[in-house]
């Protein structure tokens, strides 16, 4: 019976009693290779997907289930945006090292920012309308919204992988693996103001908020451990087992979860306590390489791509 369940979960088939079951799934025909980062449009319900190993942008309907446009002729795309006060899409390729702003009518380009070497993960600055780009050997590089200049740069030890903005203060969270620590950078002064040592835990990836209880969550490679950070100290607050080769994670506030997608071919669902500490209840089998992801909070759908098979899969939480 369980190998059974192993392999209707593996085939994105849902079995009662998971905490993310399978709603739709998407398939992708024509597109090949590794997937990267996601941005949602939320007021129009449309998702775009950096497809990396296609060099397109794939862009989904979200209200319909089904695939919308795709944008050719990228260069390694990595890092996507719908920027919110704009009607832009902002592509960060690592390829080339441009970010590149398409208007999202016929997703027409409009700008070309070159001169970002390596870009990768790309976020809104709400509070000071600018756009944030991880770079290069290390760097984040502060963007105007429409795409067309660089205004700042903040130094760093070695390459940013995710990084995350308060959404009301001034402080950005980066992993930077290279330097087995996370930066902790003041986005007014453009500086780094502390740096948090991870001795026990190497090659952080991903990373995720809980502003409200004060804490960060960090999902690390070497070994495999989802780490929970306090957010003003950056003290150690807990710590548990996820799969392997993990590159995204997302804190559902209203559950009080975190989702971690792993590369090894799964997909872990970690329950947050009252005190901090962390237990993983669930740990469904997905495919391998399926290791990108994105949890948007407002329309409570949890999205997958799938490698190989080349295919969005669209998944709802249970109460």
């Amino acid at each position: 019976m369980k190998a059974l369940v192993l392999a209707l979960l593996a085939a994105g088939v849902s079995v009662a009693g998971e905490p993310l079951v399978l709603e739709k799934t998407i398939p992708l025909p024509g597109v090949s290779g590794r997937f990267d980062h996601f941005s949602v449009e939320r007021a129009s319900k449309r998702l775009a997907v950096a497809a990396l190993g296609n060099n397109t942008v794939e862009l989904f309907d979200l209200a319909a289930a089904g695939r919308l446009t795709t944008i050719k002729g990228q260069r390694k795309p990595c890092g996507v945006l719908f920027v919110p006060s704009k009607a832009l899409l902002l592509v960060a390729n690592g390829g080339d090292g441009t970010v590149r702003a398409f208007e999202t009518t016929k997703f027409q380009q409009t700008e070309r920012l070159s001169d970002l070497d390596d870009a990768d993960n790309v976020r809104w600055d709400a509070a000071r309308g600018h756009v944030v780009v991880g770079i290069g050997e290390g760097a984040l590089a502060i963007v105007s919204q429409v795409g067309d200049k660089i205004l700042g740069k903040v130094s760093l030890a070695a390459h940013p992988e995710s990084f995350q903005l308060e959404s009301k203060g001034r402080r950005a969270f980066v992993n930077v693996p290279g330097a087995k620590h996370i930066a902790v950078v003041d986005l007014e002064k453009l500086a780094v103001i502390a740096t948090w040592p991870l001795e026990k835990w190497r090659a952080n990836f991903p990373m995720s908020l809980d502003e409200e209880h004060g804490r960060v969550f960090v999902g690390c490679r070497d070994p495999a451990r989802l780490v929970t950070l306090d957010l003003t100290s950056g003290r150690v607050v807990s710590d548990c087992e996820i799969g392997a080769d993990t590159d995204d994670l997302f804190f559902d506030g209203k559950r009080s979860r975190v989702y971690v997608s792993c590369g090894e071919g799964f997909l872990d669902t970690i329950n947050v306590n009252a005190d901090g500490t962390l237990e993983r209840i669930a740990h469904q089998p997905t495919r391998a390489g399926a290791r990108t992801s994105f949890f948007c909070e407002p329309l409570d759908r949890f999205y997958l791509a799938v490698p190989g098979k080349a295919e969005l899969r669209v998944y709802r939480p249970t109460p």
